[in-house]
């Protein structure tokens, strides 16, 4: 069984930054990406795959960066210059190269930017 679970999430001013962090335990096949996703559409954040490319959502472009720890048991994302139309549900996914399911998700994390 796949578990994402994600942290860091919490209440922060417009202007300060929030470092979101996403932990995947058990056993799973080999993964395509791994990237956050916002809201009840689950609005692209950011992406990175196992060669590095990034993928950012226009609006987070050059005040978001994600990243992957060594061990690739983790993935972060770095959220800076916040705003407070980036208040959302942050939610942790994973996909894979082949097989089912397509991807596995978190239970998301709240991050709340006052103005």
């Amino acid at each position: 069984q796949v578990q994402l679970q994600e942290s860091g999430g919490g209440p922060v001013q417009a202007g300060r930054s929030l470092r979101l962090s996403c932990t995947v335990s058990g056993r799973r096949r080999p993964i395509s990406s791994w990237g956050w996703f916002r809201g009840r559409a689950r609005e692209l954040v950011a992406t990175i795959t196992p060669t590095g490319t990034t993928d950012y959502n226009d609006a987070v472009k050059g005040r978001f960066a994600i990243s992957r720890d060594h061990d690739q048991n983790t993935v972060d994302l770095q959220m800076n210059s916040l705003k407070p139309e980036d208040t959302d549900v942050y939610y942790c996914r994973i996909t894979y190269y082949s097989g089912s399911p397509f991807a596995d998700w978190g239970r998301g994390t709240q991050v709340t930017v006052s103005s």
